[in-house]
């Protein structure tokens, strides 16, 4: 197996840590932040590099606030700075572990996300039913064949383990002094029990949080062949044309779950038949159909009243309100919701 060395100098050189000041500063160019960090790049660059060269690097408490998106979620935001070293590092990691990541996992990797990985789901129903093969009793279009088990792992983020996690990384790379750093930045999180937990905010964390469950990925693609599996961060769902073959799957993941010291969502880990729909990244999907869930539906709407609100005000430009309406309409387009959209657009022309 291959392994990296020498990748701690790599990581300070002024070529990679301007790469990642580049991709750290994207979409926030107007904060106030990144308009004095580029003030004076050359030095604040100089600077860092010295600082990691000589291994006298310290990153800054994390800021925690509490977003709701509609789900209430803690975030730890870390200073500029120290997103720069993040991205640094997984500019170094990232090439390498692209490789060993399987294709079906789709969460923070080019050319993957929510969208591509619904596309695949609805590839993956069409083989599973036989391209929509009815069950015996029919009840709607939709009553095809097949079955999901869909889970979570529980408190993904909150559970993993850092020790678990370094061993993982140091198959692969052979450099005590870059892992010495990965550490720093895993151990700057204070959690409620010492050397677990991985910040919701930090570049790193969503990076490492696929690298966690990769073993997990080949276990179940190889070790249970299972042919239809789609993980999303901790979400993951297994297609099969027989509700035993899933039965067997899920016994079997909890147990390897334990070497990683995770376990399964009780509440959100179930096997249901196909022609029940499947609610997945944000979708209600069906055979021949998909839906918005209804929170986030009613999510975006009172966020919408707020928006139209502060216009009214004059607090808010309109490009501001546009570039809101966009987002949401270029992520309703893809589901069936041509009827919602024109209600919306007609109450925005009111």
């Amino acid at each position: 197996m291959k392994t990296y060395s020498k990748l701690y100098e790599k990581l300070y050189s002024k070529d990679n840590l301007t790469s990642a000041f580049k991709k750290a500063r994207k979409g926030k160019c107007k904060k106030d932040y990144v308009i004095n960090f580029e003030y004076d790049l050359d030095r604040n660059i100089r600077l860092l590099q010295k600082e990691l060269k000589l291994k006298r690097y310290k990153p800054y408490k994390l800021k925690k606030f509490i977003i709701r998106d509609p789900k209430t979620r803690t975030i730890h935001a870390s200073i500029f700075r120290d997103r720069i070293v993040h991205h640094a590092i997984i500019n170094l990691i990232q090439p390498i572990y692209e490789k060993r990541f399987i294709y079906d996992s789709f969460a923070s990797r080019k050319f993957k996300g929510t969208h591509i990985a619904v596309k695949r789901f609805e590839c993956f129903v069409k083989k599973v039913s036989s391209n929509g093969r009815k069950i015996k009793k029919p009840f709607n279009n939709n009553s095809i064949k097949g079955y999901f088990f869909k889970a979570d792992v529980k408190h993904y983020f909150d559970t993993i383990d850092h020790k678990i996690l370094i061993d993982i990384l140091r198959k692969k790379i052979k450099d005590e002094d870059f892992i010495g750093l990965i550490k720093m930045v895993l151990e700057n999180f204070e959690t409620p029990i010492k050397g677990k937990g991985l910040p919701l905010g930090n570049y790193t964390s969503q990076f490492f949080a696929n690298v966690y469950l990769n073993n997990l990925d080949y276990f179940i693609k190889h070790r249970l062949q299972a042919k239809y599996y789609i993980r999303y961060v901790d979400d993951f769902v297994i297609l099969h044309k027989e509700k035993k073959a899933l039965l067997e799957f899920r016994n079997k993941i909890e147990k390897y779950l334990k070497n990683l010291k995770l376990e399964l969502h009780p509440d959100k880990s179930e096997i249901h038949a196909l022609r029940n729909g499947i609610t997945f990244l944000g979708y209600r999907i069906f055979y021949h159909y998909k839906l918005l869930k209804k929170r986030n539906i009613s999510y975006f709407l009172k966020r919408l009243e707020r928006k139209v609100n502060l216009y009214r005000c004059g607090l808010i430009e309109r490009e501001n309100l546009e570039s809101f309406l966009q987002g949401w309409f270029g992520y309703s387009k893809f589901a069936n919701t041509y009827k919602l959209r024109q209600k919306i657009l007609n109450l925005i022309q009111k």
